[in-house]
C-alpha cells in the first residue's frame, strides 16, 4: 500500500529540517513540506485549511477552542518556545521606568491576538498587575501597512484598541511621539538601528526571564503542530506517525548542537549556552509532550479567556488532547 500523502506548512528551523531534508520520514507518509514564515501559513491555514498539518499559532488554536470553532487537533509539539520579557520596548521621555508606568499609555503592536503578546499581557498581569484595560492599544505594522487579525476580535468596550490607518505605522508613531510602548513580536528596526529614543523595559531581561522560569515553570510556547479534524478521524494513527517524526528531527538537530568538530553556526560560545539551558530547564530543555509544558499550556488557555479570545478557560488537555 502506498504511503499516505500528506501536505504539512512550516518554518525552516534546525528542528524541522530533517523533515524538509527527507533525512526524517513519518512512517506510512508520503509528507510534501512547504515551507513558510508564520505569517504566511497561518492565515491559510486559520482561513482555509489549506494544509493537511501546520505549523500554528497556540493562542489562536486555543481561542477556537474556546469558541468552539475549532478544526484543529494538535499534537504535544511545541514547535516553537520563546520568553518575551525581552520584546517588551519603550520610547525614552515617555515616562516608563516599570512595568506599572504603563498604565494610561499608548502601547502598539503587530498582531493584538498573536500568541506572543497574548503571553506578553498574561505576564504583565500576573507579575505586576497591569490589565489590558489599563492602556490604550494600537495595532499596524511595525515598518509596513496594518495586517488583518488572525482571528476574529469581539473585544469588550473597555479595551481601546485602535487600528493604524493606512499611510502610518507604529516606528513612526514611536518617532513622533504618538506612541509610548511596543510589545513587538519582532526587532524592531528602531531599536536595530540603535536609534536613541527607544530601549527595553527591562534591560536585563536574560535574568528576569531565568527568574520567572524558576518561579512559574512557564517557558511559552508560541506555535504548535496542529492537524485538521477530517485528516485525524479518517486516519487516526496519523498524529502519532507525525509526532514521532517531530521529535526525531528535533533530536537530530539536539545533538548537532555539541558537534564541536562542525558547529552548525560557527559560534564559539554555542556550547555555553547550551550548557546553560541545561543549568536552567534540564536535560531536555526543548522538550516537547504534555509534562514538561503544561505550565505554559494551563498560561495560554487561562490567558485566551482573560483577554477576551475564548468565552472561557482552555484546559490543557483540550489543547493537547491526543496520549502520545
Amino acid at each position: 500500500m502506498a504511503d499516505l500523502p500528506l501536505t504539512l506548512a512550516c518554518w525552516d528551523y534546525d528542528r524541522t529540517r530533517p523533515l524538509i531534508d527527507g533525512l526524517v520520514k513519518p512512517k506510512g507518509i508520503d509528507l510534501k513540506v512547504e515551507v513558510l514564515r508564520p505569517r504566511q501559513m497561518f492565515p491559510r491555514m486559520l482561513e482555509k485549511q489549506e494544509f493537511h498539518a501546520s505549523e500554528l499559532s497556540l493562542a489562536s488554536y486555543a481561542s477556537l477552542i474556546g469558541r468552539g470553532e475549532c478544526p484543529f487537533v494538535a499534537i504535544p509539539v511545541a514547535l516553537s518556545k520563546f520568553f518575551r520579557h525581552s520584546c517588551i520596548y519603550v520610547r525614552k521621555g515617555a515616562g516608563i521606568r516599570s512595568p506599572q508606568d504603563l498604565k494610561g499609555k499608548r502601547v502598539g503592536t503587530t498582531q493584538y491576538s498573536s500568541t506572543a503578546v497574548t503571553f506578553m499581557r498574561g505576564m504583565l498581569k500576573d507579575e505586576y498587575g497591569i490589565e489590558a484595560r489599563d492602556m490604550h492599544w494600537f495595532m499596524g505594522g511595525l515598518t509596513k501597512p496594518t495586517e488583518a487579525p488572525l482571528i476574529p476580535l469581539d473585544l469588550p468596550p473597555e479595551i481601546r484598541l485602535d487600528f493604524v490607518p493606512e499611510g502610518d505605522t507604529l516606528e513612526r508613531m514611536m518617532v513622533e511621539e504618538r506612541l509610548d510602548a511596543l510589545l513587538s513580536i519582532y526587532i524592531p528596526k528602531l531599536f536595530a538601528d540603535e536609534w536613541v529614543g527607544i530601549e527595553r523595559l527591562f534591560p536585563d531581561f536574560k535574568a528576569t526571564e531565568k527568574d520567572y522560569y524558576k518561579r512559574t515553570g512557564i517557558f511559552p510556547i508560541m506555535h504548535t503542530i496542529a492537524l485538521r479534524q477530517d485528516v485525524v478521524r479518517e486516519h487516526p494513527w496519523v498524529p502519532a506517525s507525525l509526532y514521532q517524526a517531530f521529535c526525531e528531527s528535533r533530536d537530530i538537530a539536539l545533538e548537532g548542537l555539541w558537534d564541536t568538530d562542525a558547529l552548525r553556526l560557527g559560534l564559539p560560545w554555542l556550547i555555553d549556552h547550551v550548557e546553560e539551558a541545561w543549568r536552567v530547564f534540564g536535560k531536555d530543555f526543548w522538550a516537547y509532550g504534555m509534562k514538561a509544558n503544561r505550565p505554559a499550556l494551563e498560561a495560554v488557555g487561562r490567558y485566551v479567556h482573560e483577554q477576551h479570545f475564548s468565552p472561557r478557560v482552555v484546559s490543557a488537555e483540550e489543547i493537547w488532547p491526543l496520549d502520545l
